[in-house]
């Protein structure tokens, strides 16, 4: 299966970007070559303009503590297993003090780093980190590998427990919908939400069905329009119709 998520307010879409751009960095900083540690420092400064809201640590924290209650609740349950929901909790606990034990600004240490605050200016740039701009930056990526990877965790580690809050908050809102089948007739699907709750919809297709959804969607209403990919990749009206499976995701 191939899932489509589409998040109904600014806060789930931040958290989802957050995700994308922390898997992208744990993906490249193993890896050994120039480029993708280059990758890495690039997706870290991504990781700091998004999550430079200054409400989105509490946020996080406040979701993590609304969970931790709710399941407070299901203590000494029989159709609970214990085990279970102590891990539950004991992830929460330590990801809300994670967050906690963060101080300032979000990423205020990388600010503070005029070294790669200056690559950090020169990368939005095109073809603006070459070696004859950035010298000293070209003699970093000639180090070793380890060298290397030990400087790039160290600039991602405190930046962590964001990952780990918002992999719990989005963990529990994937799971938190029941799956419906549904048919797009002629590839077109429409549903009225009536001031829905849901923070996000989760649409799922045959890995290999020649189907594309663009999604519009609001807590009133949402619209699905499928299209069909051309060999050039641009995207044709789908006349046919279209079965999936679709999750509204609410906390």
């Amino acid at each position: 299966m191939i899932t489509y998520e589409y998040p109904f307010n600014e806060r789930i879409r931040t958290l989802l970007r957050l995700e994308d751009l922390f898997d992208k960095a744990t993906y490249f900083l193993q890896q050994d070559g120039a480029h993708e540690h280059h990758a890495v420092l690039l997706t870290l400064f991504e990781i700091l303009e998004v999550a430079g809201r200054a409400d989105l640590k509490m946020d996080l924290i406040q979701e993590l503590e609304r969970q931790r209650q709710t399941l407070l609740v299901f203590r000494n349950n029989p159709d609970i297993s214990e085990e279970a929901l102590s891990g539950a909790l004991y992830e929460i606990e330590q990801a809300s003090a994670a967050l906690l034990g963060m101080a300032g600004k979000i990423g205020q240490y990388l600010r503070e780093n005029d070294w790669l605050m200056g690559i950090k200016s020169r990368a939005v740039i095109p073809g603006g980190v070459c070696e004859f701009d950035l010298p000293s930056y070209h003699y970093w990526l000639h180090h070793e590998p380890d060298y290397r990877r030990e400087a790039l965790a160290g600039w991602l580690k405190p930046l962590l427990p964001l990952r780990d809050g918002l992999t719990i908050v989005l963990r529990l809102l994937r799971a938190s919908g029941r799956s419906e089948h549904q048919v797009a007739k002629g590839g077109m699907f429409q549903l009225m939400l009536g001031g829905s709750g849901s923070q996000m919809v989760r649409i799922s297709l045959t890995l290999h069905a020649p189907f594309v959804p663009e999604i519009s969607a609001n807590k009133y209403a949402l619209n699905i329009r499928f299209t069909r990919p051309e060999s050039d990749h641009r995207p044709r009206h789908c006349e046919d119709d279209v079965d999936f499976e679709m999750v509204f995701c609410n906390l």
